[in-house]
């Protein structure tokens, strides 16, 4: 490791803080995403308010920026450890960016770039994995909360080690520690979470 290594969980953040889904709905509609919908700027919301195509083009932004916050470490051949942690720091700035006053997204996005880097199985995976947790515990924060916290697991026991065992223990707790805070909350914007 040398010290300008050091650099890249920075740009990670800074990647990370690139609001898109903040940005996108401002120029194209004039509206603050944030204010309406779930609240949170991110893909969901995005779709709700503009539609697909726009919503898109913001989840594949988001997924840009945590691919590359990852994939450039590695072309420079960081540590392990400096990868992951620039993961993370992409994954943290998406959800606090500096650019939009703190109040960014969920994370979903950025840690599927992240993992997409790493190994696309890898980041497949942790897609169904979380998937699966959403309709067993029929409530987007708590399944979302449960996947992340757990992913490490999925990876371990599959012999998923490595970059992606070590994003998902890293950014694992990030997206988990968001969604908790949105563990009592009722999205009934979402058909998933609307009461019977």
């Amino acid at each position: 490791m040398t010290w300008w290594h050091g650099v890249f969980p920075v740009l990670g953040y800074l990647l990370g803080s690139l609001a898109f889904a903040v940005w996108v709905p401002r120029w194209v509609g004039g509206v603050d995403i944030r204010e309406h919908g779930s609240g949170h700027a991110g893909t969901t919301n995005t779709i709700r308010k503009l539609g697909w195509g726009w919503g898109g083009l913001v989840f594949l932004l988001d997924v840009l920026k945590g691919y590359a916050a990852v994939a450039l470490p590695l072309v420079w051949g960081a540590p392990l450890f400096i990868v992951a942690l620039s993961g993370g720091a992409a994954v943290a700035g998406h959800i606090w960016p500096l650019f939009a006053g703190f109040r960014g997204g969920m994370g979903n996005a950025t840690t599927f770039g992240a993992l997409l880097a790493s190994h696309w199985l890898a980041a497949l995976l942790a897609l169904g994995w979380l998937i699966a947790w959403v309709l067993l515990l029929r409530h987007t924060a708590r399944g979302n909360t449960v996947a992340a916290a757990t992913a490490w697991a999925l990876f371990w026991a599959l012999g998923f080690t490595g970059l992606p065992l070590t994003l998902a223990l890293v950014i694992g707790p990030i997206v988990a520690f968001r969604f908790a805070q949105d563990w009592q909350r009722q999205y009934r914007e979402l058909w998933l979470d609307r009461q019977p």
